[in-house]
């Protein structure tokens, strides 16, 4: 019996230092107590944001632990041997023997409450994720032979897990019903920043890629002016891969899309954003232009009239398809955008290496029933001695239109103040009006 009671000591007093080792003890509380601490929300605050912590987030990384003491000047609740508050082996031999004791009426149970901080952690780091405040690129110009930035950078911010953890244990070891808690922070320094305009070295237009959109309809006239604006002032880094999807970020209502036609699977439906094809697909030529290495292109399922000449054309869809290709000049390109009537510019302005770029084709290699075709387009891009560099082919391959049935469209009926008399004639022409 001794034996057994010296084991059951031994047990229980180490219990404690283990979970020291691992955790922060903030002490014992009663009932009442811990529901102050865990009733309502620790809200942690951050660069100017705050987020809550809620019960159920608290509890993952605030562990409620019984514990027991002997107090002589306490008179015990637990009058019933058979009785265990805990299913931890160690605290229930201990409370068998101290209900089974002299000392079972001075026995006083209450809660320790601590904090563990592998669990914090790895709150924090979901947390960081779902909190991180991206930094924001200047937007640039070039005008007058400079540049010049017309949209200024901006800092992000994300929560630093390892920091914030001491900062917490910190604040709740001297105040555990604390409900404030200021945590630390990363800088996120953007990439294209206000105060390195110079150092680009942007010196001229080195490529420009168009289409005209004419008998587009309301909506997609509005899609191609939103998305156009996302690549204007853009800087591609020498040696860096351009991404037209993950450049144009999200396409939605809240980023100001509207209803409008898109080719998905065996039809053309009305999604948010439609008409983005007309912007990738004038940036795609701006590109082959520059003679720049594309390295991700798709045709359309079938030949859309926007895309004239067919060949020179390239869809895009979040995810997947995309348009990529690499800035593999020796300077800095930057992006300039602009609408003038139906006619969508890409303009590129950067540093000429001396490169010559010619296309070769589009070339129709096959037709099919009901407008179906294939085509080739070559790009062959010369280096400053007359060699070739390098010769990219580009094959294109267009189902009949009349699979892909279209549902009624939105027309314009007043003409645009930015139209000219013969854009809207012809616009009236090709809609039927």
């Amino acid at each position: 019996m001794k034996r057994e009671i010296a084991f059951a000591i031994i047990f229980f007093l180490c219990l404690p230092l283990a979970v020291r080792a691992q955790e922060t003890n903030l002490g014992d509380f009663s009932v009442d107590k811990i529901q102050d601490v865990i009733g309502s929300p620790i809200y942690l605050h951050f660069s100017g944001q705050k987020f809550a912590v809620d019960k159920e987030s608290l509890l993952k990384w605030l562990k409620i632990r019984p514990s027991l003491k002997i107090n002589s000047g306490y008179h015990s609740e637990a009058e019933n041997i058979n009785f265990s508050p805990t299913s931890e082996p160690g605290l229930a031999i201990y409370f068998r023997f101290l209900t089974q004791s002299r000392d079972r009426f001075h026995t006083k149970i209450s809660t320790r409450l601590s904090i563990d901080e592998e669990n914090l952690q790895k709150y924090l780091e979901n947390a960081q994720n779902e909190t991180r405040v991206a930094p924001e690129n200047a937007k640039l110009a070039f005008s007058e032979g400079k540049v010049s930035a017309f949209a200024v950078s901006k800092n992000g911010s994300e929560i630093n897990p390892e920091k914030s953890v001491e900062k917490i244990r910190a604040e709740l070891e001297k105040n555990p019903y604390a409900k404030d808690i200021e945590i630390e922070t990363n800088v996120l320094k953007p990439e294209v920043s206000s105060s390195d305009v110079a150092q680009y070295g942007i010196k001229e237009l080195i490529a420009t890629g168009v289409s005209n959109f004419r008998g587009s309809p309301k909506n997609r006239i509005h899609n191609i002016g939103v998305g156009a604006r996302r690549f204007n002032g853009v800087l591609i880094k020498p040696g860096d891969e351009f991404s037209f999807i993950k450049t144009l970020g999200p396409v939605d209502k809240s980023t100001g899309y509207l209803p409008e036609l898109v080719i998905k699977v065996d039809k053309t439906i009305p999604e948010y954003g439609g008409g983005m094809c007309q912007v990738s697909t004038t940036c795609f030529r701006a590109a082959l232009n520059a003679g720049l290495k594309i390295t991700a292109r798709t045709n359309h399922a079938y030949p859309v009239q926007y895309y004239a000449p067919q060949g020179t054309d390239a869809t895009v869809y979040i995810p997947n398809p995309d348009l990529r290709f690499v800035n593999d000049t020796p300077g800095y390109i930057l992006i300039q955008t602009h609408i003038e009537g139906t006619q969508l510019t890409f303009d590129f302005y950067g540093t000429n290496d001396g490169r010559e770029t010619k296309l070769v084709g589009p070339t129709v290699t096959s037709r099919g029933e009901g407008g179906a075709m294939k085509t080739v387009l070559y790009q062959e891009v010369y280096g400053a001695d007359g060699n070739l560099v390098r010769k990219s082919e580009f094959k294109s391959s267009y189902d009949s239109p009349s699979k892909y049935p279209h549902p009624g469209e939105e027309k314009i009926t007043e003409k645009p103040s930015d139209w000219s008399s013969k854009e809207w004639k012809e616009y009236k022409k090709a809609n039927g009006l």
